[in-house]
């Protein structure tokens, strides 16, 4: 018998299979679960991105770490053992097996506290840990082209910083005239390309441009890992991972570390072709009721020559000397 159909009858982790443990109660609470992106798929995405998600975090918890002996010699695991880790957390090593195995879905928030804290989880893994192993029984998979509100185009009008929305798949949706002028026209643009991660992974000239690339990069994957997770019948998101996964070395190599999260705040730095090296600050917030958009709004601190480029560029100085073939067009896109 294969393996996906091993998997496919035992999975739903029946009452007599997790009794002992208590956790995992009801049976086919599995296929409920996938409902709204289909059972398979659902496994595939959940199941697979729940076990590499949790034996990621084992290999980095060293058994030191948290009062367990090392056993005094060679170790064939990097990190703990799926049985200190089900000691840690207080469950039989079987019920840990079936819950890494993502067989447990109506797994009690007790357990996966416990889980996250032996693993010394952050409030991002926590959450992401949560998504991963009790999914929701339905997803809303956010419309391939998210209309934005005329209230915030409105709002970007009036805005004197670069600013963008942006979508989950970290699309850019809109900007506003001084971000064409920081970052670049995306109105010259096909749509499929006004795409961060894409710009940032596939593009030689932008990436080059970017010191920090190998941290902006991780961002990008905790962000689409996230994404990944709540969203997991978002078929274009998919096609878009598969895309960076395929073309981006870098970004297959981080997309298998599972790192996860969302920035709201930061610096980037990068290299502008008018106004050289930059360090810029950014604020990200989302945009009420649909929290798939987000608001991403560029500033400087007072008084730094970066600040007086903004300003430069928010009185149109810089885009009335532009070079030519660097046109700069209406930002509804």
């Amino acid at each position: 018998m294969s393996r996906m159909a091993w998997r496919a009858r035992d999975f739903g982790c029946r009452r007599d299979r997790c009794a002992s443990d208590g956790d995992c109660s009801g049976s086919g609470g599995g296929r409920a679960a996938g409902r709204g992106v289909g059972w398979v798929r659902w496994l595939w995405l959940t199941g697979s991105a729940l076990a590499g998600f949790l034996r990621s975090r084992r290999a980095r918890v060293r058994p030191g770490d948290v009062g367990l002996p090392d056993g005094g010699g060679p170790r064939r695991v990097r990190g703990l053992r799926r049985e200190e880790l089900a000691s840690l957390a207080g469950v039989s090593v079987d019920y840990y097996v079936r819950l890494e195995q993502g067989r447990c879905p109506n797994v009690s928030d007790a357990v996966l506290s416990a889980v996250a804290t032996a693993l010394r989880l952050d409030r991002a893994e926590r959450d992401h840990l949560v998504r991963l192993a009790r999914p929701p029984r339905s997803v809303t998979v956010p419309q391939d082209r998210l209309d934005v509100r005329a209230g915030v185009w409105q709002m970007l009008e009036w805005i004197a910083a670069p600013a963008l929305v942006l979508g989950h798949r970290l699309d850019v949706l809109a900007w506003n005239r001084p971000a064409a002028g920081l970052i670049g026209d995306f109105g010259v643009l096909a749509p499929a390309d006004r795409n961060l991660a894409r710009r940032h992974l596939l593009d030689t000239e932008i990436s080059r441009r970017s010191p920090d690339r190998e941290f902006v990069s991780r961002e990008f994957v905790a962000h689409l890992r996230v994404a990944a997770a709540r969203y997991p019948g978002d078929t274009r998101l998919s096609a878009l991972i598969d895309e960076l996964r395929a073309h981006s070395a870098e970004f297959a190599r981080e997309w298998e570390q599972h790192p996860v999260g969302t920035h709201s705040h930061g610096v980037k730095r990068f290299d502008h072709p008018v106004f050289g090296m930059l360090a810029m600050s950014y604020e990200i917030t989302h945009l009420p009721p649909d929290s798939a958009q987000m608001l991403l709004i560029i500033t400087a601190p007072a008084g730094s020559r970066e600040e007086q480029i903004l300003q430069q560029i928010a009185t149109d100085t810089y885009l009335e000397t532009t070079p030519a073939g660097t046109p700069v067009t209406p930002t509804r896109g």
